[in-house]
């Protein structure tokens, strides 16, 4: 039970910016799917299978349109393709996890993501234990999130427009907070031009193409890292 708590004490305080977006972005959720016409049921309940903040508010439209199941999969991983690479960022860092990791894995959201490749546990802490409530608490404030919003949508006239700039808010957040505490910025600077780079191309060559430049941006994070990964561990471990 104490390493439990250990665990819990040193994990709780580092979600709390999560907490906040959470609640802010899984509210609109909740407050559009009940005003689509569904039950403020569903919005537990997606929370809780589907996880996932970006391709749920999809999920409205999808219902909207009429469900396909082919649809529904291309669209799944058109929205969550760069989960692929979070995965492969993280298996150094999920290696020995125990009983966790499939959890850990199932819940592995942009914001966890951030969380768990910045953040290490204490010596005095299980690893396993660590990331397990990372993820949980994350998917907790979802879920209650979501449900509020659905309740509250089911019971007030609302306009839920622009509520979703609170995802844009808490990646400022995450990211100025990694930028502050990092030991090399070199990764951070990395994934802005990497980003910033194809977006710009996108837009003025392709603008029907710009929803796609996330997937070339992930891809030469992904080679410009490996790339790096000698010299940046080498900085690391210093």
């Amino acid at each position: 039970m104490d390493g439990t708590k250990k665990a819990i004490k040193a994990a709780f305080p580092l979600t709390i910016p999560v907490l906040i977006g959470y609640l802010f972005l899984g509210f609109g959720f909740g407050v559009l799917l009940t005003k689509a016409g569904y039950s403020f049921v569903l919005a537990p309940i997606s929370a809780m299978t589907v996880y996932s903040g970006s391709l749920q508010y999809v999920e409205v439209e999808l219902f909207k349109s009429g469900f396909s199941v082919f649809s529904a999969i291309v669209m799944t991983v058109a929205v969550n393709i760069r989960h692929l690479f979070y995965g492969l960022s993280l298996v150094e860092k999920y290696k020995g996890l125990g009983k966790y990791k499939f959890y850990c894995i199932f819940g592995l959201t942009d914001e966890t993501f951030s969380l768990a490749v910045s953040q290490d546990p204490p010596k005095d802490v299980d690893k396993g234990k660590f990331y397990f409530f990372i993820t949980l608490f994350d998917q907790f404030y979802w879920i209650c999130g979501c449900t509020l919003g659905a309740v509250f949508g089911q019971l007030v006239p609302f306009n839920p427009k622009g509520i979703e700039f609170v995802m844009t808010a808490l990646f400022v957040v995450i990211f100025v907070e990694q930028w502050e505490s990092a030991k090399t910025r070199e990764p951070a600077m990395i994934g802005l031009l990497c980003s910033a780079v194809p977006l710009i191309i996108f837009k003025i060559f392709m603008p029907g193409l710009t929803s796609y430049f996330l997937i070339i941006a992930m891809v030469l994070i992904f080679f410009a890292l490996m790339f790096r990964r000698n010299s940046l561990t080498r900085r690391l471990d210093n």
